[in-house]
């Protein structure tokens, strides 16, 4: 099966509103297109004879080993799309060697989604107003073995997104983010007509005010390394090298916040020159097969992430069904290595692309 096909399945499965929340964008929707439209942009270029006997997927993200440079982007409430949610998709990144990026607002909790795991896991943070809440995840991060820490910085408030104020959505009952205290999380719950519960939990809880300074708050609190997803341009993927960050997942957060702005796979070329290697890169967003692994790595990036089409597998069959979608992506990428003469992952150059 194709992604795509995958996509289908979910939606036949998934309530109105859920589908909605999960595959909706901001504004106009535009960037949840245009995404995928830089990506097609661009074209492989492939070597021949080349020794493509044996060909090397496998890299190292912030000292985790990968079987191929991908993992799985940060995501709400995975029992949306099953009830075994969290621990489902934890159990098939770690059988496919992919890296999980845990969302503080998962529906499991940190430490049942860590003994389910057997690859790498990373926890996702917003700034929120109460710190203490914050310092409080961070430790059990650290406890439950997470490898690093993720710091959404393109959302000091959730954007406008027209499906779920058309659907008043809000978290349907039976599901909690069980890492946050009920209290923190309670404008999340109770949809009414022409309003969304995620929206206006944003304005309740997260903090707007934080800026570059604020980085040394949290750097007092861990010895994790630290990651900002969101960065979309080189001024601030310079500031970030500065500020000691130690990795940036460029990325438009799949299309739900600025609308218009510039697609990840546009920018990240810009945001490579002005790291010029002195953090890792994860181009985040519209990768939907191999060869969009391929640009990505072309393009500057050290890995990618995936998002809906995680869920889309586990909305179909669990954990069988998140483990078949990065098989299908693995084994894209394996034969785009093999076609393009690519050995390792390492030698993925700019001149393996052109711009259509």
């Amino acid at each position: 099966m194709t992604l795509l096909e995958y996509e289908a399945a979910a939606r036949e499965r998934l309530s109105g509103p859920v589908w909605d929340f999960l595959e909706g964008g901001s504004g106009t929707e535009s960037m949840v297109q245009a995404g995928r439209a830089a990506l097609d942009r661009l074209q492989l270029r492939p070597r021949v004879l080349v020794d493509v006997s044996t060909c090397d997927s496998g890299c190292s993200l912030l000292g985790a080993q990968l079987t191929a440079p991908v993992g799985i982007a940060p995501m709400a409430y995975h029992q949306l799309a099953h009830p075994e949610g969290e621990v489902a998709t934890a159990r098939a990144a770690g059988e496919a060697g992919a890296l999980l990026t845990v969302s503080m607002f998962a529906s499991r909790t940190l430490e049942d989604i860590a003994a389910a795991a057997t690859g790498p896991l990373w926890l996702q943070l917003y700034w929120l107003r109460q710190r203490d809440l914050l310092a409080g995840l961070i430790r059990r991060a650290e406890d439950a073995g997470y490898q690093a820490l993720v710091l959404t910085v393109d959302a000091p408030r959730v954007a406008h997104r027209p499906r779920d104020v058309r659907n008043g959505f809000a978290v349907p009952a039976g599901i909690r983010a069980v890492n946050v205290s009920p209290s923190v999380m309670s404008a999340s719950r109770g949809g009414q007509a022409g309003e969304s519960a995620i929206a206006r939990h944003s304005r309740e809880q997260f903090d707007p005010s934080i800026t570059w300074e604020d980085l040394a708050w949290i750097r007092e609190r861990t010895r994790l390394p630290l990651v900002l997803k969101g960065v979309l341009t080189g001024e601030d993927a310079d500031l970030a090298v500065r500020y000691g960050i130690d990795g940036l997942v460029v990325s438009n957060h799949g299309g739900r916040q600025l609308d218009f702005a510039q697609p990840a796979a546009d920018a990240l070329p810009e945001i490579a020159e002005a790291v010029a290697g002195r953090c890792q890169l994860i181009l985040d967003g519209a990768i939907r097969h191999g060869a969009d692994i391929a640009k990505a790595l072309c393009l500057g990036a050290d890995a990618v992430f995936i998002g809906r089409p995680a869920l889309w597998g586990l909305a179909h069959s669990g954990a069988s069904g998140v483990s078949a979608v990065l098989r299908v992506l693995l084994d894209e990428f394996a034969e785009v290595m093999a076609l393009m003469g690519v050995a390792r992952v390492q030698d993925f150059k700019s001149s393996g692309i052109v711009h259509h």
